[in-house]
């Protein structure tokens, strides 16, 4: 007789990271990399090879085109696997690369049911200028099943981010208590402090009441101590800093994370709908910090 057993989830899933032969793809499998000696983790590196899809007519690709495009993956991968090693500097880390034909988005989509996770730069080769979020990038963060790390300019790995804190949003939901585990492990990783920034308000403008605030600012200020408390208990090695603002919190992170190494956020918060694949705030901050940001799903 035949048993069904249930796939068995990797003890130590990778990170993945994708590449495309841009400057800020090669900055992404820098961090990816450091992320994975951290973690002590293997890092897969992925690129796609598949021939982006237009309105009809579209060209017809014969053996010199497709020959030409597998080597131009395999080049591709050879020089983000020359990356990480250079920047490992012997960490042991486990490394692969995958050439795939599959179009990217979903492929990653699939591997990131299975990886600790994706990683990636905020624009790819067709990006038409600075600030403005790829396709892919955009598409992975709204539908992954893993964390997401978009990385904009910089790998943010230099000496003096090193000593920058790890920025957390928290606002009591179940994305934000995600968001909070991986943002305290990345800090205690990391030999760093961490900032955690709780906005205990979405309403502001002309429509915000006049009175009653000071109750529940006390009530906000006591769950925020409570939330916070057990993973300070978890992590004595991390000094925690704890912001209490009353404000749509996407103007304060992004200040806040001009002095940060990382920001972490939970994919959305509490003023968002059921089955929202991605809040307001994180959304934003996707599209206006310049330090990495990694997005957080809650379970």
């Amino acid at each position: 007789m035949t048993e069904n057993t249930a796939p068995q989830a990797d003890p130590n899933p990778a990170i993945v990271v994708a590449v495309d032969g841009s400057a800020v793809a090669y900055q992404a499998v820098a961090w990816a990399a450091l992320d994975a000696a951290r973690h002590r983790c293997p890092l897969r590196i992925v690129t796609s090879i598949c021939a982006p899809v237009g309105p009809s007519p579209t060209a017809v690709l014969n053996a010199s085109d497709i020959a030409w495009l597998e080597s131009e993956g395999e080049r591709i991968v050879g020089e983000a696997t020359r990356i990480a090693s250079e920047t490992l500097t012997g960490e042991g880390v486990v490394m692969s690369s995958e050439v795939t034909t599959e179009p990217i988005i979903p492929h990653l989509i699939g591997l990131s049911r299975h990886a600790r996770m994706v990683v990636l730069g905020s624009r790819g080769l067709g990006a038409l200028r600075r600030g403005l979020l790829g396709s892919v990038a955009s598409s992975v963060t709204h539908h992954a099943k893993c964390p997401v790390a978009v990385i904009h300019t910089t790998a943010a790995a230099d000496p003096v981010s090193a000593r920058q804190p790890v920025l957390v949003g928290v606002d009591g939901t179940s994305n934000s208590v995600a968001a909070l585990e991986l943002a305290f492990e990345e800090a205690s990783l990391r030999k760093t402090g961490l900032t955690a920034v709780h906005a205990w308000s979405d309403v502001s403008g002309p429509y915000m009441p006049m009175s009653g605030w000071e109750s529940v600012e006390e009530q906000e200020d006591a769950t925020f101590g409570e939330e916070m408390a057990g993973y300070a208990e978890r992590y004595p090695d991390v000094a925690v800093r704890r912001i209490l603002v009353k404000d749509r919190p996407v103007r304060f992170l992004v200040e806040e994370s001009e002095h940060a190494q990382l920001v972490v956020v939970g994919s959305r918060g509490r003023g968002g709908f059921t089955g929202m694949l991605l809040g307001s705030t994180s959304n934003a901050l996707l599209h206006s910090v310049d330090c990495p940001i990694i997005i957080v799903r809650g379970e």
